[in-house]
């Protein structure tokens, strides 16, 4: 008989090396680059809807979660990113309409893109397009999911830890694990591993760069029922964000996708965007020419 477990479910090594995307031939690296692209997305997201911490760092879990369950080809990032932000809102008891969550994610990226920041008006059809895309994203999620939405998060734990260690008032330490915490939303550690381990690598990397010697005999992760290859991992895969570079422009839907594969994504966004400033520089042209025929008649 299966039990539902309050636990964190963790993936196997072979349903990391082998995801969905990459089984229908995407790069690990494209890949890993369009997952961290999505938890960018929930986080600044969550930061303009001023939603709480836990409710941005359940969204990411949930959308690394459903992404090895199905592929990146099938369901669009934006939607997916809408979707995992939505429900995550409601489980957190945070709830945000539809309307502002659409336009704080399209704001993002028309900033990210260097479109002209424009808030749709939520009657067009673009709006009700993405608003389509959201619901059924939400309800891909719980059904791939098993509607198992559980997310037990690390920083209850880190707070704890840091108090065992007497490291809270430490001028750099709890800062900068707090930081790494939020980083490591953007890589696979958190279908990898069990909180406890990630707040154990949160504060060894902090230690680390504070130049901080923390017990060794015995290993101070032992009393958090951490394992030390495991704390090192994580750690290294934390590290490795900052080493990357980072694309600039990643696609959004299949259609993108495509352009991607085929080098042309970069001139499509590039005529979009001089497309939607020649939209809207008439009228700015309009008031300039106004302004400048008043001041020559005064």
């Amino acid at each position: 008989m299966s039990r539902l477990s309050l636990r964190n479910p963790l993936l196997t090594a072979d349903q990391i090396a082998q995801s969905p995307s990459h089984k229908l031939g995407m790069s690990r690296s494209l890949e890993a680059d369009l997952r961290a692209y999505g938890c960018h997305l929930i986080e600044a997201a969550g930061i303009i809807l001023r939603v709480p911490q836990v409710v941005m760092a359940s969204a990411q879990i949930l959308f690394q979660r459903f992404y090895y369950l199905d592929t990146l080809q099938d369901f669009a990032l934006r939607g997916t990113v809408s979707g995992a932000l939505f429900l995550a809102c409601k489980i957190e008891e945070n709830p945000q309409s539809i309307r502002d969550i659409i336009n704080a994610i399209d704001i993002i990226i028309k900033r990210d893109r260097g479109y002209p920041e424009l808030v749709t008006d939520g009657y067009d059809a673009e709006f009700y397009d993405l608003k389509n895309e959201m619901v059924i994203a939400e309800l891909q999620i719980l059904r791939k999911l098993g509607f198992n939405v559980q997310v037990e998060l690390p920083y209850g734990l880190l707070v704890n830890y840091l108090r065992c260690l007497e490291l809270t008032d430490h001028p750099s330490v709890p800062q900068l694990a707090w930081n790494y915490l939020n980083d490591s939303l953007r890589t696979s550690v958190y279908v990898c591993f069990q909180p406890e381990t990630i707040a154990c690598a949160a504060i060894y990397l902090a230690a680390y760069e504070s130049k901080l010697r923390l017990p060794s005999s015995p290993p101070w992760w032992i009393i958090f029922d951490a394992n030390g290859e495991d704390v090192v991992q994580v750690a290294k895969a934390i590290k490795a964000l900052y080493l990357r570079e980072w694309p600039k422009i990643l696609p959004l839907d299949a259609n993108e996708l495509d352009m991607h594969l085929s080098s042309t994504l970069k001139d499509h966004v590039d005529s979009e965007r001089a497309r939607r400033w020649q939209k809207e520089n008439p009228s700015i042209k309009v008031q300039i020419k106004v302004q400048i025929k008043v001041q020559i008649k005064v």
